[in-house]
């Protein structure tokens, strides 16, 4: 009884080490603030503006039928998602970077507490195998997940844990507390809709191979999606019960050959996807490899069992992914707009919990080989977490010469702007060039141009006449506005789709083609560049001013149309 009370001391001692060492990580973004140096991609570039800009439209509670007025003259206030989600609270109660610090630090300690409690419970029972338990709970958790998605993939080892105490008949009222609050702090289409298609799957091969109804566990999984159908009724009415229709519907997915889906199978299997990235191909990946190797020579014990499942999981769902880009679905998907407008390549959301349960599995069952391999064990723990600290956002985006979060914004170029026009702001309508319209738009500028998942497809048709010349001069950028278009930018055939042109740019456009007419028509009046129009007058546009700004990463060319 001692040897166990002395181990669990120990163990406690682990994961108050662990958590030390998730605030470590954590810790540049409480104390540098807006210095910080964070994603810019599907992160500062639009997720972060449009909570500012939701929160400040005074439509957070909006009807279905509300718009939101600052964005392309009415987006669909259903773009920006429902008022039931944990993270638009913490940006309409927090300053920006004082929310991302919480968010982040919500969902990190969630994944670790949820890892641990499935490991402990159903996996990595051995009270020996503390390291394995606490050490795969830490790296799970310091994985550089997309910052919106909050809980929609490092939530799932929590919901698992809940799901598999529920088929087991083994739960109480806090797995259902559980499969409650989730829904609050995560996403369904960008996580949790594959996670519980794949828990129904799990039910019916119990009922197939068992006879198991187990209607308990079913009901749970229903309950789950029912709460967030509830939570996310905007975009069930926007994308299902709404018969406007939307960018969407022009969106072409299937256009790899056989051998490219084949080439992106192996791409995403060795390295994974960037928006559920798990930095698994240095140490996890060879360490699978190794165990594989073992398990084959060897009696399928559960350990065995379950780990020859998630590898081939695994596999499966890197297939799935690049082959649901094979041309060969185009009729198929022709046929059944929905196979176009939901990416269901998605199911990979799930490789970030099956790939670390397969390291805890594997590192389990090389832990049971005997001293040798446990020192192997705990130093591919160590590599693994090493690896994880030094993907940290402020090393890594310094790196790439990524702007902090002030630089990005550039609140008091902005201001200087807005003062130099001297109009309320939503009395015209700006768009930019060079660089993200969210930045425009987090300061409060009203703007033609955005970045959303959706907006009426009636707007991209009238937008585009504006730049038709310039996607002509492109074939690649025409592809990329016609058969996707989220990006509602100005694109320009001489900048590609560059969007972020620092002040130390030296790229000057010549031949700009904009029908500045329908600009005009459709509201426009200014346009914010990040880089020099030489041709400015002939195409309709009066440079106004050049603006400057110390904490700024841009300079900006102001132009008139006229």
């Amino acid at each position: 009884m001692q040897q166990i009370s002395a181990k669990l001391s120990r163990e406690k001692i682990f994961i108050l080490a662990a958590l030390c060492s998730i605030l470590l990580y954590l810790s540049p973004l409480y104390l540098l603030g807006d210095n910080a140096t964070i994603r810019v991609h599907d992160n500062l570039d639009s997720n972060i503006a449009w909570y500012k800009v939701l929160v400040q439209s005074n439509e957070l509670f909006g009807s279905l039928q509300a718009v939101i007025p600052q964005v392309i003259n009415g987006l669909p206030r259903g773009a920006y998602g429902t008022e039931f989600s944990g993270i638009v609270w913490l940006h309409a109660l927090f300053p920006t970077m004082v929310a991302y610090a919480v968010s982040q630090t919500i969902t990190r300690v969630v994944a670790f507490f949820g890892m641990y409690l499935l490991l402990g419970r159903h996996f990595v029972q051995s009270k020996r195998a503390m390291y394995i338990r606490v050490g795969v709970s830490l790296a799970f958790a310091l994985t550089p997940f997309w910052p919106s998605g909050m809980l929609s993939t490092l939530g799932q080892p929590l919901a698992l844990w809940a799901f598999m105490n529920i088929r087991k008949r083994e739960s109480s009222w806090r797995e259902w507390l559980v499969l409650t609050i989730l829904p609050l702090y995560s996403s369904f289409v960008l996580g949790f809709f594959f996670f519980l298609t794949a828990m129904g799957i799990f039910w019916f091969v119990d009922v197939i191979q068992k006879r198991d109804w187990n209607l308990k566990f079913l009901g749970s999984i229903a309950f789950m999606t029912f709460i967030y159908l509830a939570i996310e009724y905007r975009l069930v009415f926007g994308l299902i019960i709404s018969d406007v229709p939307n960018s969407r519907l022009e969106f072409v997915n299937a256009t790899l050959s056989i051998w490219q889906s084949i080439e992106l199978t192996v791409v995403n299997f060795v390295f994974g996807h960037g928006h559920v990235l798990t930095l698994h191909t240095l140490v996890i990946l060879p360490i699978l490899i190794i165990v594989f190797r073992i398990v084959i020579r060897r009696k399928g014990s559960q350990e065995n069992k379950r780990f020859l499942y998630l590898l081939g999981l695994n596999m499966f769902l890197s297939v799935w992914y690049a082959f649901w880009y094979y041309k060969g679905w185009e009729p198929i998907k022709e046929k059944f707009s929905l196979l176009d407008t939901f990416n269901f390549a998605r199911f990979h959301f799930l490789h970030p919990l099956v790939i670390y349960l397969s390291f805890a599995i594997g590192l389990l069952i090389l832990w049971r080989l005997g001293p040798k391999w446990q020192k192997w064990v705990r130093i591919s723990l160590v590599l693994q977490l090493i690896i994880l600290f030094a993907s940290n956002d402020q090393f890594v985006y310094r790196v790439y010469g990524e702007p902090t979060v002030k630089q990005f914004y550039a609140v008091d170029q902005f201001k200087a702007i807005r003062d130099y026009i001297g109009l309320p702001q939503s009395s015209y309508r700006v768009a930019s060039i060079g660089l993200h319209p969210a930045i425009a738009q987090y300061n409060g500028f009203y703007t033609l141009d955005t970045y959303n998942n959706y907006y009426p497809l009636a707007y991209k048709h009238e937008f585009r006449q504006i730049i038709a010349k310039e996607l002509d001069k492109s074939p690649a950028l025409k592809t990329y506005f016609d058969e996707w278009g989220g990006r509602c930018y100005l694109f320009v055939s001489e900048l590609g789709k560059n969007y972020e042109f620092k002040k130390n740019s030296t790229v000057q456009i010549h031949h700009l083609e904009l029908n500045t007419d329908v600009f005009k028509q459709i509201g426009g009046r200014y346009i914010i560049s990040a880089v020099p129009i030489l041709n400015a007058n002939e195409d309709g546009l009066q440079f106004l001013k050049t603006f400057d700004n110390a904490d700024s990463a841009w300079r900006i060319y102001l132009y008139e149309a006229i």
